[in-house]
């Protein structure tokens, strides 16, 4: 199968050398990778070009999107650049974040799974950070879901759900849309990602009210929305959240903000998140 991965880039100088070392190790190579590098002002982009001199998968280019690190909208919009400067002739396309190691059989054994099941939409890993000395999974990481940090998509279901949404949400609203078209989602805890900085570690203040965005936007209605922001707020260790996330979510309905999916995908997903809430009841 051939892999193409775009990989967003800002200022991560200190990191995306680990990340590009780490699939150039790969037991099956991408075909093509592009780094978008977007705004930064470290030498992120002289890590790369030392990296694609060595190896001609590699290329990169640059956007400018916006100063503001916020959730959804800045990353997506530098992949969606990164994208158009590939061509389709490709099996799986991947976004990765810039900060993650990947075991050497990673997309070897991510194809493994593509082929095994052609009703396989998505498939990837999970992330780990270090600890105490000690690489534990992430604690916001759910069994049955990929973390946004390293989507992998066969090119049919890619293109079924539209692509990827430059808006907080994206990567659930992708697994939702996935499924909504009969795709399924495949997760292997055996593939153990490094990821070397915590999620959301620069995000702009401001980010604050887009998780019940998000919420809204997704159609998710306020009892979906209160269950998933307790739960959310409780896992990242502050309850408080919860309000910032209810918040957000009563003022993107106040201003009638448009939704990331129609009503009947939207009917869809309640129905997928109520069965999987009286599931882990029951």
């Amino acid at each position: 199968m051939r892999f193409y991965i775009v990989i967003p880039a800002h200022n991560e100088a200190a990191f995306i050398g680990q990340s590009l070392k780490s699939l150039c190790k790969q037991s099956l190579k991408p075909a093509k990778l592009v780094v978008v590098d977007d705004q930064s002002s470290d030498e992120t982009a002289q890590v790369v070009k030392d990296y694609a001199q060595k190896h001609p998968f590699i290329s990169l280019v640059s956007t400018t999107s916006s100063e503001a690190h916020l959730p959804g909208s800045k990353v997506i919009k530098a992949f969606n650049h990164g994208l158009k400067h590939l061509d389709e002739n490709y099996d799986i396309i991947c976004k990765f974040d810039a900060d993650l190691i990947f075991p050497e059989n990673y997309l070897e054994t991510i194809s493994r799974h593509f082929e095994a099941d052609p009703k396989t939409g998505m498939a990837g890993g999970f992330c780990h950070i270090k600890k105490d000395g000690a690489w534990r999974l992430e604690n916001l990481t759910g069994k049955d879901h990929i973390r946004g940090a390293l989507k992998a998509y066969r090119k049919a279901c890619f293109n079924d759900i539209g692509g990827l949404k430059p808006s907080m949400g994206w990567d659930t609203v992708d697994e939702l849309l996935a499924q909504f078209h009969g795709w399924k989602i495949k997760t292997d805890a055996s593939l153990a990602v490094k990821h070397l900085r915590p999620t959301g570690f620069t995000y702009n203040k401001a980010a604050k009210w887009k998780q019940g965005e998000a919420f809204y936007k997704l159609r998710y209605g306020w009892i979906i929305t209160a269950i998933a922001s307790v739960k959310l707020a409780l896992k990242k260790g502050n309850a408080a959240l919860a309000l910032d996330y209810l918040e957000g979510y009563k003022r993107a309905k106040a201003s009638k903000m448009p939704f990331l999916v129609g009503k009947k995908e939207g009917a869809f997903i309640r129905r997928l998140r109520y069965k999987k809430m009286l599931s882990k009841i029951f």
